[in-house]
């Protein structure tokens, strides 16, 4: 007959399967991160070169290129070592979905490079193309952080995919602004989409802030040069207070172009460190689990307690709510070998609620991104919105009914089953 020794041995293993697998998406992560980066870069020297009519930046475009076709093969081959074959991925069916779809995009990303070199697109038309691929890429890494099962891995995931959407928005500005100012002429919907873009910038970094380990978020605030941001400023204030069809001119648009870069290479700084806090933690969590499964299968069963009678009689006095198997052990956390079994199993069942608990107050953040962006959809479907004028709408509704924003976007999907169908 199987001891509760055994099943606690079993326990810890499937935490260092659970660990191992999110070792693996994590290394995934990081260079989802790199070609994201890539491509955000290839996506504004694109529009530049339509901008111009293909007469400047052909060489710095296709050196771009190049270097964004190196980390795909390595994004092609972190893939290719991910267990397909079984379903010991918990939550490999969502995973595995947006990887499809990633991979589908990447496939068309020559024949997208295509007509951009022969200018066979819009500047709109190519911004566009690459916001999808990235936002595909970007939902990887959401889906790595939702699916995360133990909570500081799962806030650092948060706070790296919330630092890389902000990071992507930037991206999105400089491509906006670039094709602007190479266009020579003020648009007022492309201005209002810059400023939008601002705005969710803004959005995103505060949320990182609130996950991010307090050394990162300084970095993050070292980082940003005052004499960059200065002119980034000053040059957004060229692009958004013109009037509209007035003159722009396209001279700036390198200017533009390098401003952002500047800004967007520091944060991709603070992003490679992130990725490095995320690799370490993985790693100290996988080898502290290993140590604690070499402990426990030092023990022996008859010679670990004070027999079965100790259930009941060695219990620590519990609170009015507390249920009995996740009583603290007054002793602290750490592996004592004398301890009995049972104490083993309260301590494990302890912290496996007390990660639940936190992993709950990390996924609420998530799960409020999701309803935002059905609710988002929903009036963009209904109201023939745009995706800037449909969140523009609900925080208008928020203000004026002083609400949060989860608030009203909950009040419109529970609209959705009265409105008329498209």
């Amino acid at each position: 007959m199987k001891s509760g020794l055994s099943f606690l041995l079993a326990a810890k293993r499937c935490e260092i399967d659970e660990l191992q697998q999110l070792a693996l998406t994590s290394a995934l992560v990081n260079v989802t991160g790199r070609l994201i980066h890539g491509l955000q870069r290839e996506r504004g020297l694109s529009n530049l070169l339509i901008g111009s009519h293909g007469h400047q930046f052909q060489p710095s475009h296709q050196k771009q290129i190049e270097e964004c076709r190196e980390v795909e093969k390595e994004l092609r081959a972190c893939f290719d070592n991910l267990d397909t074959a079984s379903a010991s991925v918990g939550h490999g069916a969502r995973l595995f979905s947006r990887i499809a779809y990633v991979l589908h995009g990447l496939d068309a990303l020559d024949g997208l490079r295509e007509r951009v070199a022969s200018l066979q697109w819009t500047t709109r038309q190519s911004t566009d193309a690459y916001v999808r691929l990235i936002s595909g890429l970007l939902a990887v890494v959401f889906e790595a952080a939702d699916s995360a099962s133990d909570p500081e891995i799962s806030r650092l995931l948060v706070a790296r995919f919330n630092f890389m959407q902000g990071k992507e928005f930037a991206g999105q500005e400089r491509a906006a602004g670039s094709a602007l100012f190479a266009s020579g002429r003020a648009d007022n919907a492309e201005q209002h989409r810059l400023l939008h873009l601002v705005e969710s910038q803004e959005r995103c970094l505060e949320v990182f802030g609130a996950f991010a380990q307090p050394r990162n978020f300084d970095l993050w605030q070292a980082s940003q040069d005052s004499a960059t941001l200065a002119e980034l400023e000053r040059l957004r204030r060229v692009l958004c207070t013109v009037a509209h069809g007035a003159v722009l001119d396209p001279q700036l648009s390198q200017a533009w172009f390098d401003c952002c870069s500047q800004r967007i290479d520091r944060m991709k700084a603070v992003e490679d460190r992130l990725a490095l806090d995320l690799l370490r933690a993985c790693e100290d969590k996988v080898a502290l689990a290993r140590d604690e499964l070499s402990s426990y299968e030092s023990l022996h069963p008859a010679a670990t307690g004070a027999g079965a009678m100790s259930f009941f009689e060695d219990a620590p006095a519990l609170g009015p709510n507390a249920p009995a198997a996740y009583v603290a052990n007054p002793q602290g956390y750490g592996l004592q070998l004398e301890r009995s079994i049972l104490e083993l199993v309260q301590e494990q069942a302890r912290r496996l609620q007390n990660m639940s608990e936190e992993l709950d107050t990390v996924r609420a953040r998530l799960n409020e991104r999701k309803v935002i962006e059905r609710a988002k959809g929903l009036l963009m479907a209904h109201r023939q919105l745009s995706e800037e004028a449909a969140h523009k709408t609900m925080r208008q509704m928020a203000m004026n009914q002083n609400r949060r924003l989860i608030d009203v976007a909950e009040a419109v999907l529970s609209m959705a089953e009265v409105l008329p169908p498209r």
